[in-house]
């Protein structure tokens, strides 16, 4: 497994979210409150990033209960098969 260093990303990802109509309207649902640890995820697909050592989307997996989140690098052509893999 590959580590990344993307200093900013917080403020990056904040920002992001606070841009976009999408994420704002899906703040307005009511979630449920897990009881434990990754039995409610969720995940979202970042793109229109620069390229990097060929990538220039991620996507982030967030445990709803913990908070821990995975990044994993792909690119924006990445389809069902390879959401899968990725997976």
């Amino acid at each position: 497994m590959r580590n990344y260093w993307w200093p900013g990303i917080s403020k990056y990802v904040l920002n992001y979210v606070d841009g976009c109509d999408v994420c704002q309207r899906g703040k307005l649902m009511l979630n449920l409150i897990p009881n434990a640890p990754w039995t409610d995820i969720s995940m979202d697909f970042i793109t229109g990033l620069p390229e990097a050592q060929g990538y220039d989307a991620i996507l982030v997996i967030c445990d709803r209960f913990t908070k821990q989140v995975h990044i994993i690098p792909t690119t924006k052509e990445t389809n069902s098969l390879g959401l899968v893999c990725l997976y």
